[in-house]
C-alpha cells in the first residue's frame, strides 16, 4: 500500500511562510512517502447553512486558515522529484471547466507528470453561493466538466457544446505530461457517484471509516467498472485518515475516529490488508506544531512500513 501526507495548507501552520510547504514536501519524499495531497476551502461561515458532515457537525476551526491547492501542490512540485501531487479534494465545480483544464495541464507539466486530480462536491452550500455556482444540478454540472477535460487533454483540435458550457474550436497545444491526462479520482459516497467512479474515473477517494464499510461501498465501484466494460483492477482507492490523536488508547470502536499514532498505525495495516491501495495522512486538523506534524509523519511511516 502507497502512503502519502496532506501538505500544511490548512490550520495554524496555513499562515506560516512558503518554507512549510517546503519542509514538508522534502522531508515527506526524505521518510519514503509517495505522495503529497492538497485541500480546498473558500470559505468559513461563522454559522454555515448545513452543519459539519462529521464529528459534532461544527465546521473544524483549521479550514479558517486555507491556502490555494493548486499552488501549494505547484510549489511542493518545485521542491521534489519523486512524489506524486494530488488534490483531496479539490472542488473543481468551482471552475468554468476550460480553466480547470488549463491549470492542471499546467501542473501536471511542470510536475512532469506526477498530478493526481482528486475531484469532489464538498459540503456547504454556502461555498457554491460565494463562487456564483449553484449547488443544484452537481452530478451533470461534474459529467460536463469532466466531457471538457477529457477532450482538452486528449484533441489537438477542441471543442465543446453542451448544456452548460460552450468552447469554440481551438487549437490545443500544451499537453499533460501523462497521457492521454492525469488520473482523475473522486470522493463519493452515494451509489450514484460510486457508479460514476466504476464507469469513467480512475480512483475513489474515500474518507477514514470502518474498513467493512470501505468494502462495501468499493464493491459497487468494482461492479460498475465490470459492467461497463472497463478492468476493475484499473481503479484504485486512495483513503484520507484525518486523525484525533488521543495520549491513551481509545475504544477499538472509535478508531478511526479517535486514537493514539500506534491505533492510526494498526488501523493503517489493517487498511492494506483490506485491498486499500493508497492511504494518506492529513494531519491539518490537528493542534500540533509543525515540527510535530513532522515528527508525527516519521512515526507513523516507520511504523507502517516496518510493522
Amino acid at each position: 500500500m502507497r502512503l502519502g501526507l496532506a501538505l500544511p495548507t490548512f490550520g495554524r501552520n496555513a499562515d506560516a511562510e512558503a518554507e512549510a510547504i517546503v519542509t514538508v514536501s522534502r522531508t515527506a519524499e526524505e521518510m519514503g512517502y509517495d505522495s503529497l495531497w492538497s485541500g480546498d476551502r473558500v470559505l468559513a461561515p461563522r454559522e454555515p447553512s448545513v452543519p459539519y458532515p462529521g464529528g459534532d457537525g461544527v465546521m473544524p476551526r483549521a479550514y479558517e486558515n486555507h491556502m490555494d491547492p493548486l499552488l501549494a501542490l505547484t510549489l511542493a512540485a518545485a521542491h521534489t522529484r519523486r512524489v506524486r501531487l494530488g488534490t483531496s479534494t479539490l472542488n473543481g465545480l468551482w471552475h468554468p471547466p476550460l480553466l480547470l483544464a488549463r491549470s492542471l495541464t499546467t501542473l501536471d507539466v511542470v510536475s512532469q507528470g506526477r498530478l493526481d486530480v482528486g475531484l469532489g462536491f464538498g459540503w456547504m452550500p454556502d461555498e457554491y453561493t460565494a463562487v456564483g455556482v449553484p449547488w443544484e444540478g452537481r452530478g451533470p454540472r461534474l459529467d460536463e466538466t469532466l466531457d471538457v477535460l477529457e477532450g482538452y487533454w486528449t484533441h489537438d483540435v477542441f471543442a465543446h457544446t453542451g448544456p452548460l458550457f460552450t468552447v469554440p474550436e481551438t487549437v490545443v497545444g500544451l499537453k499533460p505530461h501523462q497521457r492521454p491526462g492525469p488520473p482523475v479520482l473522486l470522493a463519493a459516497f452515494t451509489p450514484a457517484g460510486l457508479r460514476r467512479i466504476g464507469r469513467r474515473l480512475a480512483g475513489w477517494l474515500p474518507g477514514a471509516m470502518p474498513l467493512a464499510r470501505i468494502q462495501a461501498m468499493w464493491a459497487v465501484v468494482v461492479k460498475e467498472a465490470d459492467r461497463a466494460g472497463r478492468e476493475p483492477a484499473a481503479v484504485r482507492m486512495a483513503l484520507r485518515v484525518n486523525p484525533t490523536l488521543t495520549d491513551t488508547k481509545s475504544d477499538p470502536e472509535q478508531v478511526p475516529r479517535a486514537g493514539t499514532i500506534g491505533q492510526y498505525i494498526d488501523y493503517a495495516r489493517a487498511a492494506a490488508d483490506a485491498g486499500v491501495h493508497e492511504l494518506f495522512l492529513d494531519l491539518g486538523q490537528t493542534p500540533a506544531t509543525l515540527q510535530e506534524r513532522v515528527d508525527l509523519a516519521g512515526r507513523f511511516v516507520e511504523g507502517v512500513r516496518t510493522g
